[in-house]
């Protein structure tokens, strides 16, 4: 089936982690998929593992912080496709060990640029082109650190509960377009990402300790809320952020 008569789909940061799990999730539920990541060798590696599992699979290098570079990453997948049905905007950076007073402020703002700013210009650039679709589906990655706060995290705590907003106000825009637009709250994931933050400290225990279920979540555990979310067995669900934290929310 070629990416024309298929549902097309595209995923930020789907080089690794979440991201990753979600491109796989995406193309094993019959989607063609455009990889997109900063990093293109990490794209190529998902990407084949896509075609070697027989499906369709684009890669794109792209800059979440650059709009030109998102705006080009979103037309090649739909020069490609033939349209654009979802989005998954999973692509971000981790940001920890500083109490606000301790962070300059071109720290602060390149946290921010990436994680929120970066999610914003991927909408940006996505919903003319669901719209063009007649509707489908955007899925944010946000972060526990969306609902509550993480210590000495101050810049990605304010970049994911912008993520959140940012979410609920796109979802009662573009409902009228039939675009639903939700989020998940993940929270400790073994991603690169999470493992770096940890590395040499005792702060995974820690966290387990903390959750409920008694341990981080796998990527693919997070990355199968994004599958629902862009899928039609959520046709009635928009402008939510779905936690995926093992309990510790509750």
């Amino acid at each position: 089936m070629s990416g024309a008569s298929r549902r097309a789909a595209l995923v930020t940061g789907a080089g690794s982690g979440i991201g990753r799990a979600a491109a796989l999730q995406l193309a094993q539920s019959g989607a063609a998929v455009a990889v997109l990541d900063i990093d293109a060798d990490a794209a190529a590696e998902t990407a084949e593992t896509i075609r070697k599992d027989g499906g369709e699979a684009l890669v794109v290098t792209v800059d979440i912080a650059d709009e030109r570079s998102v705006q080009a990453a979103v037309e090649r997948t739909t020069a490609a496709f033939g349209g654009l049905d979802v989005a998954v905007n999973n692509a971000g950076m981790a940001s920890h060990g500083h109490r606000l007073d301790e962070m300059t402020p071109d720290e602060f703002e390149r946290v921010v640029r990436v994680n929120l700013t970066g999610t914003f210009l991927c909408m940006k650039c996505e919903l003319p082109a669901l719209r063009h679709r007649g509707g489908g589906a955007i899925v944010n990655i946000a972060s526990n650190g969306g609902l509550y706060a993480i210590p000495t995290a101050p810049a990605y705590v304010a970049a994911k509960h912008g993520i959140v907003g940012l979410t609920k106000v796109a979802a009662v825009d573009y409902a009228p377009d039939g675009i639903r637009i939700n989020a998940v709250c993940p929270g400790p994931t073994l991603t690169p990402g999470w493992e770096e933050v940890a590395a040499g400290t005792d702060m995974m225990a820690r966290q387990a300790a903390n959750t409920p279920l008694g341990r981080s979540a796998a990527p693919e555990e997070a990355a199968a809320a994004a599958l629902w979310l862009s899928s039609d067995a959520a046709s009635y669900v928009t402008g939510i952020t779905l936690s995926v934290d093992g309990g510790r929310r509750a």
